[in-house]
């Protein structure tokens, strides 16, 4: 039979790379409004697509937002049961004129298909879905139970997935979870990824006069927002990179020696991936090595500020208002809503005068860290899959993003996730020119294939 599916995915490779092109050509941005109606029809192509491959009990869900898909195939008596997981939304695609083409419309360069969402989370999650088309149309039959359930907000925080997992757990019971989400460490090392960071987030915004003013007749007389602005966001960390939020670190965990010891074992290279970023040196909190400071340690960033004229040339104003956009990355024993309000009574407390504060808090950017046991048999399958398509002994390594999902799996249904995604953290997503290497594709469907066949042996 298994012989049979991986002759199935190599005949169909170019069918495979169309669909992914098909897919990411919808413009499914979550955060924008403008693109609710793409966001409507990713979900149903997700659910048509399910139909195809022979799943059964295809739905989509509604939510306050925007809808998640499920879909199941449950004749598998005896074998493990997991719960698929992953995102069609995508991030806006801006700045457009940094993209060598359309973000929504993919194109092949050098085998790499480059599109808005291709790596992110779109090529990755379509793959399980084509394993189980190719395991339909050979062999009648998945080789384990799977539900699959696709959301369409992870790119704006999972703000309806919590309330939907609650209303869905007897559904959605599994004995863990495969996710799609997730990307590999890089290219050239197969990795399988035992823990990830949580988030929160916030925006603020200062106001001056009530209107902007004609800086020749005002300057001098007012405060500027943007003035204050800068020296409020300064002010978040010390010179040396540490966060100097008044509690920042307080619960969090330190690393055993250990853990140190592992991080360190990995082959990272600092100038390689300097050379990567195009950065011209590395920052950050002292005491800590570049893999520690992205992967297991807090973090604070300002990610995006404005305020006054933005046109070409000049415009003599003061602005009567500016705003910052922050998140926080965090670990373990930190709680998102408790380093949000530490971040706010910092605010409060150094805010410029002659300029209003005004803090937007929602919940939408909260999500805890999250770490799986390392004898996790979801996560030792993943290692011998990756062994044997790869060829080599994968690395153990950690995730600096976040995804919500893990912790309310754990939480709402007692389960674990294992990150099995095929993307690489090189590919650009959440900037221009986003690509997703066309071999990867190929690759992961032939593990997941592998993956499901060696769960229902291993019982």
């Amino acid at each position: 039979m298994a012989g049979d599916v991986y002759a199935y995915l190599e005949a169909r490779r170019d069918q495979a790379l169309h669909d992914l092109i098909e897919f990411a050509s919808i413009a499914s941005v979550s955060t924008d409004p403008a693109y609710q109606a793409e966001m409507a029809a990713a979900a149903q192509w997700v659910a048509d697509r399910l139909v195809q491959a022979g799943m059964d009990a295809v739905e989509v869900i509604e939510t306050d937002g925007h809808p998640a898909v499920y879909a199941e195939w449950l004749h598998a008596p005896g074998a493990p049961t997991i719960l698929v997981y992953g995102h069609y939304d995508v991030q806006p695609p801006d700045p457009l004129d940094k993209w060598r083409s359309d973000p929504f419309a993919p194109q092949v360069r050098e085998g790499r298909l480059y599109g808005r969402g291709v790596s992110d989370d779109k090529g990755p999650m379509l793959i399980p879905l084509l394993a189980a088309q190719a395991y339909m149309a050979t062999a009648g039959r998945l080789p384990v139970n799977v539900k699959f359930l696709f959301e369409g907000e992870e790119e704006v925080g999972s703000p309806s997935l919590e309330p939907l997992i609650a209303a869905h757990a007897a559904r959605l019971a599994a004995d863990f979870a495969l996710s799609a989400d997730g990307a590999m460490w890089r290219i050239d090392d197969p990795s399988v990824t035992v823990s990830s960071r949580g988030m929160t987030g916030l925006e603020f915004r200062l106001r001056g006069a009530a209107k902007d003013l004609h800086s020749g007749r005002h300057g001098g007389a007012v405060a500027n927002p943007l003035h204050a602005l800068a020296e409020l966001v300064a002010g978040l960390h010390t010179p040396d990179g540490r966060v100097a939020v008044a509690g920042f670190y307080d619960d969090v965990a330190e690393l055993s020696a250990v853990e140190r010891a592992e991080l360190a074992a990995l082959p990272f290279d600092d100038a390689a991936y300097l050379r990567e970023v195009g950065a011209p040196a590395l920052f950050g909190e002292a005491g800590y090595t570049t893999a520690e400071r992205m992967w297991v340690r807090p973090t604070l960033e300002v990610n995006g500020m404005g305020g006054g004229y933005q046109g070409a040339g000049s415009k003599t104003v003061i602005p009567g208002e500016a705003m910052a956009k922050i998140t926080c990355r965090l670990v373990p024993n930190q709680r998102p809503a408790d380093i949000a309000a530490k971040i706010v009574r910092h605010l409060e407390d150094h805010t410029p005068p002659g300029v209003t504060l005004e803090v937007m808090r929602g919940g939408g950017h909260d999500a805890l860290p999250y770490r799986i046991p390392d004898d996790h048999p979801g996560l030792r399958a993943a290692a011998d899959v990756l062994r044997a398509v790869y060829g080599r002994e994968p690395l153990k390594v950690r995730m600096g993003g976040t995804l919500p999902v893990s912790e309310l799996f754990r939480r709402l249904l007692g389960i674990d996730t294992v990150f099995f995604s095929f993307s690489t953290a090189d590919e650009d997503f959440h900037a221009p020119n986003e690509f997703f290497r066309v071999q990867r594709l190929y690759d992961g469907l032939r593990a997941w294939a592998m993956y499901w066949e060696r769960l229902a042996a291993a019982g």
